[in-house]
C-alpha cells in the first residue's frame, strides 16, 4: 500500500480493494453473451466469421473494444469528481443535440434520432441518460436539498422532462419510456408514493377504457378511491382530523384526475399517438388480429422463444434464427435468439445476469457515503431495469414494440458506449470512496 498524496495517514487500498470486479465481470459476461448472439442471429446471411468487420458481429467486435478503451479511461485516468462538475454543462449541450437532430437527421423508420457521419451513426437520446443521471445525482445531493418543497420537485421534474419532450419529438417512445424510471429514483429519495399510485392508475384507467366500457373504468376508479379512504380511516385515530382531511382531498382530487383521464382516453389514442403505436396497442390488447402485419415481429419472436423448449436448439442451430423470420433480430429482438438457441434455461441465466448486475448497482449504491454517488447509482439501476422490463416483455408479447434495445446485448454503438459509460462512471465514483483509509 502506498501512502495517498496529500492526505497524511491515508494509504491507497488498491484496485483489489476498490473495484467492485463482480460488476465488471456481470458486464463483460453480458457483452460476450450479447456479442456471440449477434453472430448467432446474422451467421447465415452476412459473415463468413465472427470477426468479419463487414458484418454485424465484427463491427460488434470494434464497439466492444472501443467501450473498453472508455471504460479503462473511465475509471483510471479522469477524476470521478468532473462528472459532478461538469454535469450540467454536458446536459445542456445533449439536450442541442436531442433538438437539433429532428430537424438534420433523415427519417428511419418514422424516427429522427440518428445523426449520420460518413458509415457512423449516433443517437443522443442513449448519451441523454447518462447527462439527466448526473444532473439529476447533482442536484438532489445538494444539503438543502428536499423532495417535498415544490420548487425543489419542480426542478427535478424539468431535469426529466425536458429530454423526454425532445425525444417523443423524435418519435423515440420507446427512449422516452425509460425517463419515467426516474421516478423511483425520486420514490427512494422520498418522493411520495402518491405519485407512484396516480402513474399507476392512470396506465390501468387508459387500458380499461380501451378494452371496455367507460363506465367499467369509472366505477373501477370508484372502488379504488374508496378502499385507500376507508383504510386511511381505518389507520387514523379520531383526533387526527387534518389526516382525514388531506385524505379525503386527495381522495377527490384523485377521483376527479381519474374520470378526466378516462374522458380524455379516446382523444388520446385517435389524435395524440400516431397510427403505428395504435396498431400495436390493438395488437397487444387483443383489440385486432394482424399476424402479418405490426404483430408479426412478435409472433416469430414469440414462435423462437417458445421452439427453444428447456435447452434450447444449440448454438447456430435456431430455424427461426438462421432463416430470418424475426425482423431486427440482432438489435431489439435479440433475446428471442438466445430463447430459440439457448432455450428457458439460457433465458433464465441472462435474466439472472441482469438481476444481479442491478441489485449489486443498488447494493452499493445503498453503502455509499456520498449522496451523489448513490443517487446516481439509483438512476443506473433504474434505466438497465425500463430496458429489460420493455424490451423482455416486447419480445414475450406483454408490450408493444417501440423499439428499445437490450443493453448490452443488442447490436450497436450508440446503446454499448452509452451503458458502459454509464456503468463505469458509478464504478468509479464507487472507487473513489473506497480507495482511502
Amino acid at each position: 500500500m502506498r501512502q495517498a498524496d496529500g492526505l497524511p495517514g491515508s494509504f491507497d487500498r488498491g484496485l483489489g480493494k476498490t473495484v467492485d470486479w463482480t460488476l465488471v465481470a456481470c458486464y463483460l459476461l453480458l457483452v460476450l453473451i450479447g456479442w456471440i448472439n449477434i453472430y448467432a442471429s446474422i451467421h447465415s446471411t452476412e459473415p463468413s466469421s465472427i470477426l468479419d468487420w463487414t458484418a454485424r458481429s465484427g463491427k460488434q467486435a470494434m464497439w466492444i473494444a472501443t467501450a473498453f478503451v472508455l471504460d479503462i479511461l473511465i475509471l483510471f485516468v479522469i477524476n470521478p469528481r468532473l462528472w459532478e462538475v461538469f454535469s450540467s454543462y454536458a446536459y445542456i449541450v445533449v439536450f442541442f443535440l436531442l433538438v437539433l437532430v429532428i430537424f438534420v437527421s433523415k427519417d428511419v423508420k418514422g424516427s429522427h434520432s440518428w445523426f449520420e457521419l460518413g458509415p457512423v451513426k449516433f443517437q443522443p437520446a442513449e448519451i441523454s441518460k447518462i447527462t439527466t443521471s448526473l444532473v439529476l445525482a447533482t442536484v438532489m445531493s445538494k444539503p438543502n436539498f428536499r423532495m417535498s418543497k415544490r420548487m425543489h420537485l419542480l426542478m427535478v421534474a424539468s431535469i426529466i422532462g425536458l429530454p423526454m419532450l425532445a425525444i417523443l419529438g423524435e418519435s423515440e417512445t420507446g427512449s422516452a419510456l425509460v425517463y419515467v424510471g426516474f421516478l423511483f429514483v425520486l420514490y427512494r429519495e422520498g418522493l411520495s408514493g402518491w405519485w407512484l399510485f396516480q402513474l399507476g392508475m392512470a396506465i390501468l384507467l387508459f387500458i380499461l377504457t380501451l378494452v371496455t366500457q367507460w363506465w367499467v373504468a369509472v366505477a373501477v376508479l370508484f372502488g379504488i378511491c374508496l378502499v385507500y379512504f376507508i383504510q386511511v380511516l381505518r389507520t387514523s385515530r379520531r383526533e387526527e382530523r387534518v389526516l382525514r382531511r388531506r385524505a379525503l382531498l386527495r381522495t377527490v382530487l384523485a377521483f376527479a384526475a381519474g374520470v378526466m383521464m378516462v374522458f380524455a382516453t379516446g382523444f388520446i389514442f385517435e389524435h395524440v399517438l400516431q397510427d403505428h403505436q395504435r396498431k400495436r396497442i390493438e395488437v397487444l390488447l387483443g383489440l385486432k388480429e394482424d399476424p402479418a402485419g405490426v404483430g408479426y415481429n412478435v409472433r416469430q419472436s414469440m414462435i423462437a422463444i417458445g421452439s427453444g423448449g428447456m435447452f434450447g436448439k444449440g448454438y447456430l442451430q435456431g430455424t427461426q434464427t438462421t432463416y430470418g423470420f424475426v425482423p431486427e433480430q440482432s438489435t431489439d429482438f435479440i433475446f428471442c435468439t438466445v430463447g430459440e438457441e439457448w432455450g428457458f434455461v439460457g433465458c433464465l441465466i441472462v435474466i439472472a445476469l441482469y438481476v444481479f448486475l442491478i441489485w449489486r448497482i443498488v447494493n452499493d449504491a445503498d453503502k455509499s457515503r456520498e449522496a451523489f454517488t448513490r443517487i446516481y447509482g439509483y438512476c443506473l439501476a433504474s434505466c438497465l431495469f425500463m430496458h429489460l422490463f420493455i424490451n423482455i416483455g416486447m419480445t414475450i408479447g406483454l408490450m408493444p414494440v417501440i423499439g428499445i434495445p437490450l443493453p448490452l446485448l443488442s447490436y450497436g454503438g450508440s446503446s454499448l458506449w452509452a451503458f458502459s459509460m454509464m456503468l463505469f462512471i458509478f464504478v468509479a465514483l464507487d472507487r473513489q470512496e473506497k480507495k482511502y483509509f
